[in-house]
């Protein structure tokens, strides 16, 4: 047989029997129920079966011998991009229909009625297998040894190509549920099915972008008919695997997502069999529904209403504060009368580990419980209740940009000037505090100082419009009947004083600027309102009139504030990673500076506050005029902007608390010297070992990772709720999109990169 004749036998046949057998059955089956194989089944169908012959049969699998990076870009086609369309084409059914009458009846009739065969298919495609199977395929033939033996001998390649096959059409069936499949779990367990596939995948990737010898021999001798060299071409492998591969797990997690905020009708492919008259029974032939029991649903709808909660207590929030206020006050005497070491003082360690940590662990699972127990509410009490002022605060200062310099300057000082390794200085940030919001709440009535000023108090309100749960109404209907307006005016009856904010509550959207202070809680005479729980994000994709705040797509000082904390938040993490450092280091030794101070300030600069300032206005041109969107670029600017919020979060998470879970114990000794300073010996001698930093818990990175991919998901759901305000159709929507998650997935691969790389421990003693 000449070669050209087994060519065509081993590649194209069987591809276009396939799809001939495919579109016979379909044309039949879309003749009598068009909308459950409808036009789109055909085109997945057939492009999945396109790419599994681009990836199996043409001139990439010959370069696969040649290049490590042409054989992951057609494992990358083979296991995550034919299976999924393949299945998108509810491929069962129109097989089985496509094949001749009596090979259907007589052979696989009696095959697929039997018991045996219809547990064996139901139990199949159970989520847990087809992920074990995918991951361990991945696994072991990735080895060297049989990497090697697959490159060498056409039988074992062959045989790695179809366990590849096999095993991703089971990774990916729970996903894809074709017709007729039964869910064996919720829908939202996909979610972390998926995040748990991309967390391997990233691992798995990055072992081959980072790894600093040639992991294959092969490709140390193979003939180079590229410019790269072999440790290029292995990293570009690894990033092929890496960027696209984790693209194509998270789009599927966020059209879940999506379903599961926005739910709409039960797609057809869902749908069983017996449900559609049309095709119960068809021809005599009995298809298994592959999959498990129907659960029951899940219900999504918030409770509308809720036993009031001790943190509405009045009492409760006055004893946090004050025992935070005390704990402030201990941090201040020890950062300044205390050793000016920042590991050894309760200043260094514990606002700078434990405090953040905290603080974003709170946000992430709660909402804004900082302001609710913020110590400096208590200055500012005092403060109104010794001047009573009446002065509103200057209409021209009604914004964000003094606090967006603040935090800038924050930020910078931090960063550049290690504030976290002077106690002093710590120290003295808390005193002035302390005296700004005094100052300015004995002179302004309201909540001037959290509203315009406060630096911390800005990231709060921003991070918590991601956060699961708001102070909010419970039903509309009964505002809507109330005329005293306790909320906003105060209750007489109760002694409860309303929003100092002037948050009316109908009027309220999100968790902007609400302090979580229960003011309006304790006044609403019908209990109407409640830290209630919402859907993470959902604040973003409304763009209302709220009250005392206006439409967010009017605000530039939001959008700049919101964009020097996203950007800030990578800027931050990265001041402290081992390469960039050292290419500091590098820069400050070709240019003969004696210091850092110029070079460390300069890269704080170009990545918070150039980079937002040059990629957000351009990303928004881009996406509007890609898309013909009718909106302004103003508003598409701010509401792009904060889009981004999720992703930015994350950042900040997977940073504060590296240095929570790493460093949690360091307080303990700088307590007991504290008492030792104090002449007791009640905590023991001070334990200085506990003061270095500790090893990185193993499931810190995934952690950290899945933790980037919830906010790059969200981020991209929120621009795809963007897309259809704006832009009108299908494509147009996909071209609004693409420029914005194009600038999210670039934040989210700095994110992976900077996890990924040495850390610098601050705040601890150097061990040894």
């Amino acid at each position: 047989m000449s070669p050209a004749v087994q060519a065509m036998l081993s590649s194209w046949l069987p591809v276009v029997a396939m799809a001939c057998v495919y579109v016979r059955g379909w044309r039949h089956l879309n003749a009598r129920v068009p909308d459950t194989f409808n036009h789109r089944h055909l085109v997945c169908y057939l492009s999945g079966l396109v790419i599994l012959w681009i990836a199996v049969a043409s001139p990439l699998d010959s370069m696969g011998s040649l290049l490590l990076s042409a054989h992951m870009a057609q494992h990358l086609l083979m296991m995550m991009v034919a299976p999924p369309l393949i299945l998108l084409g509810a491929p069962g059914l129109p097989l089985l229909m496509g094949l001749p009458e009596t090979v259907r009846r007589t052979w696989l009739a009696p095959f697929l009625a039997w018991s045996p065969c219809r547990s064996f298919f139901r139990r199949i495609v159970h989520p847990m297998v087809g992920w074990s199977m995918f991951l361990i395929a991945t696994i072991v033939w990735h080895t060297p040894t049989l990497y090697e033996t697959g490159l060498q001998q056409p039988g074992y390649h062959l045989l790695e190509h179809l366990c590849f096959i096999l095993t991703s059409v089971l990774f990916w069936w729970p996903v894809i549920q074709p017709y007729p499949t039964r869910s064996w779990w919720p829908r939202w367990a996909m979610i972390p099915y998926l995040l748990a596939a991309d967390l391997f995948n990233t691992l798995f990737s990055a072992f081959f972008c980072f790894y600093e010898s040639p992991i294959y021999p092969t490709y140390a001798t193979a003939p180079r008919i590229t410019s790269l060299d072999v440790m290029q071409d292995q990293a570009l492998a690894g990033a092929i695997m890496w960027v696209p591969g984790s693209v194509i797990f998270l789009v599927p997690v966020a059209i879940i997502l999506r379903d599961l905020l926005s739910p709409r009708l039960v797609r057809p492919s869902m749908v069983p069999l017996k449900a559609t008259p049309a095709l119960a029974g068809v021809d005599g032939l009995s298809l298994p529904v592959l999959g498990g029991a129907i659960g029951t649903p899940l219900s999504t709808s918030p409770s509308t209403s809720r036993p009031r909660s001790i943190v509405h207590n009045l009492i409760f929030r006055r004893a946090v504060q004050t025992i935070m206020l005390l704990l402030a006050a201990i941090v201040v005497a020890d950062g300044l009368l205390g050793p000016r070491m920042g590991p050894m003082n309760l200043a260094g360690v514990l606002p700078w580990t434990h405090w953040r940590g905290v603080v974003v662990l709170a946000l992430l699972l709660a909402g804004n419980l900082f302001c609710f127990a913020c110590p400096f509410m208590l200055p500012r009490e005092l403060g109104k209740w010794l001047f009573k002022p009446t002065r509103h605060w200057p209409r021209a200062l009604r914004s964000k940009w003094i606090a967006v310099a603040l935090l800038l300057l924050f930020l910078w000082s931090y960063e550049i000037l290690s504030l976290w390794d002077s106690p002093w200085l710590t120290a003295w940030i808390i005193v002035g505090y302390f005296a700004t919001a005094f100052t300015i709440d004995s002179f302004f009535r309201g909540a001037s100082f959290c509203k315009y000023v406060c630096p911390i108090g800005q990231f709060h309100f921003v991070q918590s419009m991601v956060s699961p749960r708001e102070v909010r109404v419970r039903k509309e209907s009964t505002c809507t009947s109330c005329t005293t307006h306790d909320c906003i005016r105060g209750n007489s009856d109760t002694g409860a004083r309303g929003c100092e904010l002037d948050l009316f509550q109908p009027r309220k959207a999100g968790n902007m600027d609400c302090t979580f202070c229960m003011d309006c809680v304790r006044a609403c005479p019908s209990d109407n309102i409640g830290m209630l729980p919402v859907s993470p994000g959902s604040d973003l994709v409304r763009d209302p009139v709220r009250s005392s705040i206006g439409r967010l797509s009017n605000r530039w000082d939001l959008c700049a504030l919101v964009a020097l904390l996203v950007f800030g938040g990578f800027a931050n993490a990265l001041g402290m990673v081992g390469p960039v450092l050292d290419q500091q280091t590098v820069w400050q030794q070709q240019l003969g500076h004696t210091t850092l101070l110029w070079i460390a300030s300069s890269t704080f600069i170009a990545t918070a506050v150039l980079a937002p300032l040059l990629l957000l206005p351009l990303t928004a041109m881009l996406a509007r005029w890609c898309s013909g969107a009718v909106a302004s670029f103003k508003t598409i600017t701010i509401r792009g902007t904060l889009a981004l919020i999720p992703i930015g979060f994350a950042m900040w998470l997977v940073h504060m608390l590296f240095h929570f879970f790493t460093s949690w114990a360091t307080a303990w000794p700088a307590a007991q010297r504290v008492m030792q300073d104090l002449g007791t010996r009640l905590l023991g001698e001070p334990a200085w070992a506990m003061s270095c930093c500790g090893p990185t818990p193993i499931w810190l990175i995934p952690l950290e990772i899945i933790l980037l991919d919830l906010g790059l998901i969200l981020s991209i759901y929120v621009l795809y709720r963007l897309a259809r305000e704006y832009a009108s159709g299908m494509w147009a929507e996909i071209r609004f999109i693409i420029p914005w998650a194009m600038l999210a997935f670039g934040l989210y691969a700095a994110g992976v990169w900077i996890v990924l790389q040495p850390m610098q421990m601050r705040g601890t003693l150097l061990p040894g």
